[in-house]
């Protein structure tokens, strides 16, 4: 019988799902929103969450203000014709009257679609007028000729359209070829590094089981890899990868791996061999660890069992070893997958995703699209992409190893 929680217990857990809503649920939600919208920050038009159509009133004033003084300062053009005078003038007072009502803005406001529409057709007629002005009296020299357009455009872009746009963002994340390419590279990149680490980490962690003299300093020495920081450790190895004096491509090269020493980061091949190599070295000891803490809770009473009847090491292993371990194994596949599939910082350092792409991961993707261009709208899309992923990879392993990493009597 499941007992329910009284109101004290509650209280004791209360402070734990704070934390959770603040650091984890809160960015989710925030980063679904996000892809409702094409929302980029380096655009005026689409810098915020815009449900309707907005004007940017202050700036709106503002540009009716140059409008205004670059029309006075072209009004005294020599050789203007009177009714051209006229026309400027007319033009300069209906701004002036306009920028007098929307002064007082402040940034974007939310306006009705009658106002939109007023400004729109404002906006559009005085162009005209002004263009046809300036067409008249090509053969004049007037100063505000070039930058007149410019603040008509301004003009048009105070009119902020709304930039929701539902699930247009997941359409073409499908269509999206870099988005493919990055998800194969990601694949490529956790199948390989992975499995390579399995193995040497099953290596090491049998070896740090051992009652053996001096097993504590091997065990020492052997998690130094992992205590370094990834961005240490991805600079000390593009160093040993460099194509003038790295001792790592010096060696490949002179062994025929590569055809030249500086092939090791500058071809697609070689950079990807160069961050596998990198992840494994680094993280190879954390598999150890994890596989470690499983080998050290079998009874060795097994062992020794299965020694008198006479099984050998790898029998041993097959039948007692690897079996009892397996949710150790399934917590470090699933750990080490889930952290190499959303590699950033080794591959940004040492390659930057590149050669042309090369190596380029979801994350170093997505960061690219929203740091790198500041289109956070649709960099969210591509996160929400990359977290559907992670979603499946870790239903396959539950699924397919039938481990249980939380067993609930």
């Amino acid at each position: 019988m499941i007992k329910r929680m009284t109101f004290k217990q509650f209280l004791f857990i209360l402070p734990l799902l704070i934390f959770i809503g603040i650091f984890s649920i809160y960015p989710i939600v925030t980063s679904l929103m996000y892809t409702l919208f094409d929302y980029r920050t380096n655009d005026q038009q689409h810098n915020s969450f815009y449900m309707s159509q907005q004007l940017n009133g202050e700036l709106y004033a503002q540009d009716l203000g140059y409008v205004s003084w670059f029309i006075e300062t072209d009004m005294a053009t020599e050789g203007l014709s009177s009714e051209d005078v006229a026309e400027f003038e007319a033009i300069k007072a209906e701004a002036d009257e306009l920028q007098k009502e929307y002064k007082d803005s402040k940034g974007v406001e939310k306006v009705s679609s009658e106002t939109i529409e007023e400004i729109k057709a404002f906006n559009k007629d005085t162009r005209e007028r002004l263009t046809a002005i300036y067409d008249r009296n090509a053969d004049l020299d007037m100063y505000n000729r070039d930058g007149m357009p410019q603040i008509l455009d301004d003009m048009d872009s105070c009119v902020v359209e709304s930039n929701f746009i539902g699930l247009k963002g997941f359409g073409k994340l499908f269509t999206d070829t870099r988005f493919f390419k990055a998800l194969l590279h990601t694949l490529l990149f956790t199948v390989i590094s992975v499995a390579i680490e399995l193995v040497i980490g099953m290596i090491l962690a049998l070896i740090m089981d051992k009652a053996i003299k001096g097993i504590g300093a091997v065990r020492t020495i052997a998690l130094i890899p992992w205590a370094i920081p990834t961005a240490v450790s991805a600079m000390i190895w593009s160093y040993m990868y460099d194509g003038s004096y790295g001792v790592i491509s010096k060696i490949f090269s002179v062994i025929g791996l590569i055809p030249k020493q500086s092939a090791m980061l500058l071809t697609a091949n070689g950079a990807m061999t160069s961050v596998v190599i990198s992840d494994v070295w680094k993280t190879a000891p954390y598999m150890a660890l994890l596989l470690l803490a499983g080998l050290q809770v079998i009874d060795r009473g097994l062992y020794e069992s299965a020694s008198i009847d006479g099984a050998g090491p790898i029998k041993t292993f097959f039948r007692i070893t690897l079996p009892l371990i397996k949710p150790s194994l399934l917590v470090a596949l699933l750990f080490r997958t889930m952290d190499a599939f959303r590699v950033y910082d080794l591959i940004a350092i040492l390659t930057g995703g590149g050669p042309g792409n090369g190596t380029e991961s979801l994350s170093v993707y997505s960061y690219k699209l929203m740091f790198g261009q500041s289109n956070y709208g649709y960099g969210s899309v591509v996160v929400m992409g990359m977290a559907v992923c992670v979603a499946v990879i870790a239903v396959l392993y539950v699924k397919v190893l039938g481990a249980e990493v939380i067993n609930n009597d």
